[in-house]
């Protein structure tokens, strides 16, 4: 078993959320959204113990989030646009960013 599945594993459960909603201040519309979907199920639980535990998403959060991604973290720095919800948490990082996630119900 992957580092990543074992990680989603202590992870909350997401079978109640439709989709994340990532704000930056005053910019009304999503910066981001993430699909609970199939492909996009793994981020959605990352992002959405983000929210629970930090309350938002910002430099130390997006580290810890780097954390549960794993393996995928290598991945995509290798390969910019592979995996996008990782690579967003790179910028989040680099660029110092502060967001509000929204968790909408199914």
């Amino acid at each position: 078993m992957s580092q990543f599945k074992k990680n989603l594993e202590s992870l909350p459960g997401i079978d109640g959320i439709e989709r994340l909603e990532l704000f930056e201040d005053n910019i009304p519309q999503p910066t981001t959204i993430i699909e609970n979907k199939p492909g996009k199920a793994g981020s959605v639980a990352v992002y959405n113990f983000l929210k629970s535990e930090y309350g938002q998403l910002n430099y130390e959060s997006a580290k810890i989030g780097l954390e549960l991604f794993a393996e995928h973290v290598i991945s995509a720095a290798e390969n910019p646009g592979a995996h996008p919800n990782i690579d967003f948490l790179f910028d989040v990082i680099e660029n110092d960013r502060v967001l509000t996630i929204n968790v909408i119900t199914k």
